[in-house]
C-alpha cells in the first residue's frame, strides 16, 4: 500500500519549486507535478530581475523579504544560474519623472534600501551608452539579476535532493478535497494542495481574478560592457499600471554572458504565443530611444510569453475561498521570480501555523471576497 503524500504542488515553475523546497526542508512530505518542463512556462517568459518594488506597501514588504532571501541563498547557487548584483536604475527622462526619482529615493531610504540619486553626469558616467539629455536617475545598489529556468530548476533539484518527489509530463486536470486527478484518469491524495500554475491557475481554481498577460523578450549576441545595470525608464512604471491597454516600456538586463536582454512590453487579450511583430518593433524602438548604440546590435532569439496579474498587482497566496485545502500561489506578474521564495515562506507559514515574517493579510485569495462585500 502506497504511502500518500501530504502536500501536492502542481506546477513546477520558479514558485512551484520554490514552495516544493521550502515545503520539504520542513519535513514534509511533498510532491511535485508538471505537465511540461520545469520553468518552461511563465519562468521562462521572465527577465530574471531581483528588484525591490514600491507600487505599495504590500508589495515593497514581499519583493523586499524576497530580496533578502535570495541574497541569503546566493552562496549556494551554481554558476548557471548567474546571480549577480548589478544593481537598477530607474532612468528619469524628464523633471517630472526626476521628481519620482526623490520619491523613490526617499521611499527606501526610509525602509533601510540604499538608493542614490543620480545627476545627469553621474548617470552619464554610470551609463555612458545611455542617450545624452536624460534628467537623471535612481541607483538602487542591492538589486540583481539572474537566469530563472536555472534558478527554478536548481530549487526543484535541492528539493529533490531533500526527498520531494516530482512527476513530469503528467496533465492535472481537477484540484479539490485533498485530491489531484489526472488526465490519465489516475489520481492522487494529498492534506494540502498548493496550485502554482500561473497564468493557468483559474482552470484548476475556478473564480480567481487572474489574466493572462503577454510579454517579449529579446536576448542578444555578446557586448561586454555596453550596460552595466538593469537598466528601466521610470516611464516604465505608468505602462505596468494599464490594466487594459497594450504598451512598451524601456528596461534592458545585462547578462554575466555579456549578452543584453531587451524588453519589455504587456499585451491584455492576445493568447497566441506567436511574437506580434508590430508590439516587438514598438519595443525595440523604445529602447533604441534610451540607448541609440542597441540599432547596431545583433538579437539571437525573440520569444513572447505570458505573466499571471491582478487587478491590484499582488499574487494570491494562500487557501482558496472554496476550498481550504487548495492553497493559491499564483498571480505574480512580472514579479514571481523575484518573489518566489518569499511567497514559498508564507505558504510554509501558512501550512504550519507559524508566524510570518511579513503580514499575509495582503496577498490571502480571499481578499477579494472582503472586497466584494465591503462594496456591496
Amino acid at each position: 500500500m502506497s504511502v500518500s503524500p501530504e502536500i501536492i504542488v502542481v506546477g513546477a515553475g520558479i514558485v512551484g519549486a520554490a514552495c516544493a523546497l521550502d515545503l520539504t526542508r520542513e519535513g514534509l512530505r511533498t510532491t511535485v507535478i508538471e505537465e511540461g518542463a520545469p520553468g518552461a512556462g511563465t519562468t521562462a517568459a521572465a527577465m530574471g530581475h531581483i528588484v525591490v518594488m514600491d507600487d505599495s506597501e504590500a508589495q515593497f514588504a514581499l519583493t523586499r523579504y524576497s530580496q533578502i532571501l535570495w541574497d541569503e541563498l546566493r552562496g549556494e547557487l551554481p554558476l548557471n544560474v548567474e546571480f549577480e548584483n548589478c544593481g537598477t536604475i530607474w532612468v528619469a527622462a524628464d523633471d517630472e519623472e526626476m521628481a519620482e526619482v526623490r520619491r523613490k529615493a526617499d521611499y527606501y531610504q526610509e525602509r533601510g534600501v540604499r538608493a542614490e540619486i543620480l545627476s545627469p553626469a553621474s548617470l552619464r558616467e554610470a551609463e555612458p551608452h545611455l542617450r545624452p539629455g536624460l534628467a537623471g536617475g535612481l541607483l538602487v545598489q542591492g538589486d540583481g539579476v539572474l537566469y530563472p529556468p536555472c534558478a527554478a530548476a536548481f530549487l526543484l533539484h535541492r528539493a529533490q535532493e531533500l526527498g520531494a518527489k516530482v512527476l513530469l509530463g503528467k496533465k492535472v486536470t481537477n484540484v479539490g478535497k485533498g485530491a489531484v486527478r489526472l488526465a490519465d484518469g489516475s489520481a492522487l491524495k494529498a492534506n494540502i494542495v498548493i496550485n502554482a500554475t500561473g497564468q493557468l491557475a483559474p482552470r484548476l481554481t475556478p473564480g480567481l481574478n487572474i489574466r493572462p498577460r503577454k510579454g517579449h523578450l529579446v536576448i542578444t549576441d555578446r557586448y561586454p560592457g555596453a550596460v552595466r545595470h538593469q537598466l528601466v525608464e521610470l516611464g516604465y512604471l505608468k505602462s505596468a499600471h494599464s490594466l487594459t491597454s497594450d504598451s512598451v516600456a524601456f528596461n534592458v538586463q545585462p547578462r554575466k554572458t555579456g549578452q543584453l536582454l531587451i524588453g519589455s512590453s504587456r499585451q491584455y487579450g492576445d493568447e497566441n504565443r506567436a511574437v506580434d511583430a508590430n508590439i516587438l518593433s514598438r519595443m525595440l524602438r523604445r529602447a533604441f530611444e534610451y540607448v541609440p548604440g542597441l540599432k547596431g546590435i545583433s538579437g539571437t532569439r525573440v520569444w513572447a510569453g505570458f505573466r499571471p496579474a491582478t487587478p491590484d498587482k499582488l499574487p494570491l497566496i494562500g487557501p482558496a475561498a472554496s476550498d481550504p485545502s487548495i492553497y493559491i500561489a499564483a498571480g505574480h506578474e512580472g514579479l514571481g521570480i523575484t518573489t518566489s521564495l518569499g511567497t514559498a515562506r508564507l505558504v510554509t507559514a501558512q501550512i504550519l501555523g507559524q508566524r510570518p515574517a511579513i503580514p499575509m493579510e495582503p496577498y490571502l485569495p480571499t481578499r477579494e471576497m472582503a472586497v466584494e462585500h465591503h462594496n456591496a
